[in-house]
């Protein structure tokens, strides 16, 4: 089914509601985040650059811990990962997910310590598993029969590995097609329905290497409704009272995933995370307290509602063309700095800093720099109607699964991280250069 899409109509002047909180205006239309204006930025780092608010990264640590005191929150890396990320959330109080050694291994590097990191991942390497029993990660999530067996083997008869088994609950949740993992047409987890997940806990249970701690699900990505974690948590809780009548084990955790979903452009909904710590809480005491079972400790793993918001991405315009009726603004970056649009229809608001425009607003569409049709950041969007070459444009809302997905399409090299606040601006993530791909490439 087709679905048409109006433009977006423009945002007031003082609308900032999608971005960082440290946001302020300045004058001639410029714009400062932790107390650093945004073309100061784009001047000393060039563009395209990621922008990283410190302390709306901070924040929202904060405001998880606060919501979930009894829980624990795992920051879910693959959003968004760095040296300093890893730094602030461990400072913060959260643990980590991860879902590489790569990931896992920068944590540790970076000082986090491995009891309070878990490690998915369908399809874990030998690499993966041999890296996270050497440095003693607290979790590893089983997503799969063949785990099991490998596992084991790796920790070997003397040794012992604190496992979770991830269940497919069949709940449909999410923002789009792909990023819905809760249903039993897709590559994670084991299904509830068919028995497999059953199966499964009952050969780990067998394997005296693996110690079953609890249940792991995740329904999706970008939902912005409670209800559909409320389902998942009876679905889980039926799934542990027959574990309990049919092994004689209770489960002590549950961990729900994460999946929390943030507003792109204002105006669109997010989910709610007062509500929804206190609707998952209550659903799941209530669930256990009739299927007669202790409450679990429970675990939830958000990563886009920290590091999506406090993301500002910078952009210079270098051509306009008018072509069958349309404005294509171009921009010095691209599905190599931001694959979301292209991958599953993502939509930003893209906005002029730096000049204050008194046209009239005008439906363009924002196009990167790669030789693809596809290469569009934000379609049928609002702006100025005297756009020109060397305007700025930064779009919020860009600190998760742009950098963590960036790639060097056309080598053009993905772009630096800077942090900025307290009115201070500095490099965590160098510009990948020419220098870099020939550094690599030694064949010859």
């Amino acid at each position: 089914m087709t679905i048409a899409v109006l433009p977006a109509a423009p945002a007031a002047a003082d609308d900032l509601s999608i971005w960082p909180a440290s946001t302020a205006p300045l004058p001639h239309g410029a714009l400062s985040v932790g107390g650093v204006a945004l073309t100061a930025i784009a001047e000393r780092f060039d563009t395209p650059v990621y922008v990283l608010d410190e302390g709306e990264v901070r924040g929202r640590c904060r405001a998880y811990r606060d919501a979930f005191p009894d829980a624990d929150v795992l920051y879910a890396a693959k959003a968004f990962l760095s040296r300093a990320m890893v730094r602030w959330v461990r400072e913060e109080g959260l643990g980590l997910d991860v879902c590489s050694a790569g990931e896992l291994e920068l944590a540790v590097a970076e000082g986090f310590p491995a009891d309070r990191v878990v490690l998915h991942g369908n399809a874990k390497s030998p690499h993966d598993m041999e890296a996270a029993l050497r440095l003693g990660v607290g979790r590893i999530v089983i997503d799969s029969p063949g785990e099991i067996a490998r596992l084991a083997a790796a920790v070997g008869p003397s040794g012992s590995q604190k496992v979770l088994v991830r269940v497919v609950p069949g709940v449909a949740a999410g923002g789009h097609e792909k990023i819905r993992t809760g249903t039993e047409d897709q590559k994670f987890g084991l299904s509830l329905t068919d028995g497999s997940a059953s199966h499964a806990i009952a050969r780990i249970l067998g394997r005296p290497e693996l110690e079953l701690v609890g249940l792991h699900c995740h329904i999706g990505s970008q939902i912005t409704e409670v209800k559909p974690y409320l389902t998942a948590v009876r679905r889980m809780v039926g799934l542990m009272a027959r574990i309990r009548d049919a092994h004689g084990v209770v489960l002590p955790e549950l961990d729900m995933g994460g999946g929390h979903g943030i507003a792109y452009r204002p105006g669109e909904p997010a989910l709610d995370l007062a509500e929804l710590a206190r609707a998952l809480r209550a659903e799941l005491v209530e669930s256990c307290a009739a299927a007669g079972l202790t409450v679990p400790r429970l675990a939830i793993e958000p990563g886009r509602a920290v590091a999506g918001p406090a993301g500002v991405a910078l952009y210079r315009v270098l051509a306009l063309k008018r072509t069958a009726g349309r404005v294509f603004v171009a921009v010095d970056g691209g599905m190599s700095d931001n694959p979301r649009p292209a991958l599953y229809g993502a939509r930003y608001a893209p906005r002029l800093v730096g000049r204050r425009s008194t046209a009239e607003p005008a439906a363009a569409t924002v196009v990167g720099r790669h030789c693809e049709a596809g290469d569009i950041l934000a379609a049928d969007v609002a702006l100025p109607g005297d756009l020109r070459p060397g305007d700025l444009l930064a779009v919020p809302v860009a600190g998760a699964y742009q950098f963590a997905m960036a790639s060097g399409y056309n080598l053009v090299g993905r772009p630096p991280v800077v942090a900025v606040g307290g009115g201070t601006a500095r490099l965590l993530v160098r510009r990948e250069t020419p220098a870099d791909f020939r550094a690599r490439d030694i064949g010859a």
